[in-house]
């Protein structure tokens, strides 16, 4: 069978009332458990709903756009119907798995409307086997070249007052802890009442919800609701109907009040339901990937999954500061800044972390607060900050990095911005090229504080090409790039594969800086938050209290065991090793994971998973034999099994267990861990006791001649 053809069986039954009546027609494509039902009813509306092993899941929900000059959510008539079948697999560059399967069936319905001026307007529909993508599609036409979308009319009208794992739909940040309600009971003002939350402020809209949306149902589905391909088009927020349990679609504004400036031919991002009987099927999906364009780099080879460390959380918890004076009018006789004696990016100190990396076979080492700015950048809304070229005195560039190519060490650059985005765009193929010159081959960018230009917001239209422009940019000079205060993902790290990471999420930084988040926090973010692409959410601490000068009550509402889990149930290509390199050397057996395991996976098993309870996730590294497994739990203790059927039939391994010990609790006695060593085969069946709080991580590698002698079989 072709990888591509066009159907000629699967709409044979409802394309003839089609073409016989334009007025109340259902159109019905199902794959597997999903089915997909058009209709346009009797005012030329375009609807749909969705109905999973034929349960409904989304009621029938109208469809269209507002523009400024006219409405396109009536007045519509068929004018055609394309259908195609398209089964095929792709290659990610980095990824969960190696190779992905594309199989849905395409729905194309040609609407044209009957009043004046005859708008045409086609809406794609895939169906696949987990789900729906569908967007808004504009072809060629004289009466619709350049339009403005005021508001898009796209509903989500739910069967029942479902359980919800949301945050408020802001414009400018997703970093807000979840809070889990029925759909009847979400308002933010509420949140904000009862929050002591540093980052919990009153949303433009107080039932307004971010995506991905995560949902359960007291019938035992799983639903989410995000979007993919975001380009050229503001972020999609739900509001939510209290009373109807009915979504609608949000467009974050720009400062006029308008939501996108579009040009025909062109079509919106795709809306996407993924929908499931089973919670591992949810964050097994790769839809919203597959609504992706390929690759747009014709060479990835330059491409390369990284772990590093960084002068960071010494910053974080106030050891050190990003700036090298107190203020930027602080300076002596001759002009120049007076040092505070805090700076921590300072040559000496970035020397350390690269020996620290060296020794421990970490590729990568990532410096914040390098370059002239720091002393006067946040919440003044200036049109320039940051000069991404200068040095900071104490930082020597090149002796740096000469030195961290002697160690085989990649330093990272940095790049905040400070929302300076217009600045940022004036300074990209310099900084790039200064990249480029000094061996960088990643930066972390960074856009804290209100956008420039001015009344823009993160998640808006102009913001969205920005980042695709910064991702473009940096892959014209072969630089990987992590993007942090980003709008949340949406699969484009498939069309730009070296855009390797987000942050566009609340991270673990937050137990530095406020009250940190909830121990379940890190059992949904990816139901929620990955569910568009990879994190950058710095696991790998080490010392769990007491690291805030002044503020004994900040820990991490983990345990240690957990954090080694995260690298392998929270997916990222660039992971960082976040804790101070003193407080790992104190705990080398258990950074012996952190050193072992894999940032890039040939497969994925999601084991078992229930959002805010638990996640249990295996993973094979990319041409290797060797599988990593971690389970983290919520609140509440429990016990992980790990049946590691995966494995090659007959072969032995080596199973390295680092897991919570009997007193451990992630509130009393977070550092408490024991390692073990077993041989294990297919057959074992792991049973890992998680704390409170807890996790266990596991690394499953082939066993030796010496280790089969040495080691007992697990029991």
């Amino acid at each position: 069978m072709p990888a591509k053809f066009i159907s000629t069986c699967f709409l044979i039954v409802t394309l003839m009332p089609v073409m016989l009546a334009q007025k109340a027609t259902s159109i019905n494509v199902q794959m597997n458990n999903v089915q997909l039902v058009f209709t346009l009813d009797e005012k030329g509306t375009p609807q749909y709903a969705v109905n999973y092993r034929g349960v409904p899941v989304i009621k029938k929900s109208s469809l269209g756009l507002q523009l400024s000059d006219v409405s396109l959510d009536n007045n519509f008539e068929i004018k055609g119907i394309d259908s195609t079948v398209y089964d095929t697999n792709w290659k990610p560059v980095l990824g969960e798995v190696s190779e992905v399967r594309d199989h849905h069936k395409e729905l194309t319905i040609h609407l044209k409307q009957t009043n004046a001026g005859g708008k045409l307007m086609n809406i794609i529909f895939r169906v696949f086997e987990d789900g729906v993508g569908f967007r808004y599609d504009f072809p060629k036409q004289q009466d619709l070249k350049y339009f403005v979308v005021t508001d898009e009319h796209t509903q989500f009208n739910f069967a029942g007052d479902h359980k919800a794992f949301w945050i408020p739909g802001d414009y400018d940040t997703n970093e807000y802890p979840y809070t889990h309600s029925r759909l009847s009971a979400i308002d933010n003002r509420k949140l904000v009442e009862t929050s002591t939350d540093i980052a919990v402020r009153v949303a433009p809209d107080p039932y307004a919800v971010q995506t991905p949306l995560m949902l359960t149902t007291d019938n035992g589905l799983y639903i989410n609701i995000h979007e993919a391909a975001l380009v050229n088009y503001p972020a999609m927020q739900l509001h939510v109907n209290q009373k109807t349990f009915s979504l609608s679609s949000r467009l974050v504004p720009d400062p006029v009040g308008n939501k996108a400036y579009l040009h025909a031919p062109c079509a919106t991002p795709w809306r996407t339901i993924i929908i499931s009987n089973k919670a591992t099927d949810i964050l097994a999906s790769k839809m919203i990937l597959n609504l992706n364009e390929p690759s747009k780099l014709d060479n990835t080879d330059w491409i390369k999954p990284m772990k590093f460390i960084g002068v960071w959380w010494e910053m974080q918890t106030g050891k050190g500061s990003w700036n090298y004076s107190d203020a930027s009018d602080n300076v002596d006789a001759n002009g120049k800044l007076v040092p505070n004696g805090k700076h921590s990016a300072n040559t000496a100190n970035v020397k350390r972390y690269i020996d620290f990396a060296a020794a421990n076979g970490i590729k990568g080492v990532l410096v914040e607060g390098w370059n002239y700015g720091w002393e006067d950048w946040f919440g003044n809304w200036k049109e320039k900050t940051f000069d991404f070229v200068k040095p900071y005195p104490d930082f020597d560039v090149e002796a740096l990095q000469q030195y961290a190519a002697s160690k085989n060490v990649n330093i990272i650059m940095h790049n905040e911005t400070s929302g300076g985005a217009t600045d940022y765009e004036r300074q990209l193929d310099t900084a790039y090229r200064f990249m480029n010159r000094f061996g960088y081959v990643a930066v972390k960018t960074g856009y804290v504080g209100k956008i420039i230009p001015r009344g823009e917001h993160h998640d808006g239209q102009w913001m969205i090409d920005h980042y695709i422009r910064v991702a473009q940019k940096a892959a014209d000079h072969k630089v990987m790039v992590d993007m942090h205060e980003t709008v949340r993902p949406t699969g484009l790290n498939r069309t730009y594969p070296n855009w390797i990471a987000n942050e566009a999420g609340r991270g673990n930084e937050y137990n530095a800086f406020s009250i940190g988040s909830s121990p379940d926090h890190e059992t949904i973010l990816p139901f929620t938050r990955c569910m568009g692409g990879p994190m950058d959410y710095t696991p790998g601490i080490f010392k769990l209290r007491g690291y805030v000068p002044g503020a004994p009550q900040r820990q991490m509402h983990s345990t240690l065991a957990k954090q080694l889990a995260l690298y392998v149930t929270l997916y990222s290509p660039l992971q960082m090793a976040a804790d101070l390199p003193e407080n790992y050397a104190e705990h080398m057996d258990a950074f012996q994971f952190i050193k072992d395991v894999a940032a890039d996976w040939q497969d994925t098993k999601i084991i078992e998973a229930e959002p805010g309870e638990y996640i249990t996730i295996a993973r094979k590294e990319k041409g290797s034999a060797n599988w990593f497994a971690g389970a983290i739990t919520g609140e509440n203790s429990r016990k992980a099994l790990l049946p590691l059927d995966f494995l090659d039939n007959g072969a032995k391994y080596v199973a390295t267990i680092y897991r919570d010990a009997a007193n451990a609790d992630w509130k009393n006695n977070p550092g408490a861990y024991v390692i073990e060593k077993f041989l294990v085969d297919e057959k074992t069946r792991l049973s890992l006791s998680l704390a409170n709080g807890g996790g266990a991580a596991v690394s499953i590698l082939p066993a030796s001649a010496s280790d089969l002698k040495a080691l007992k079989k697990y029991r």
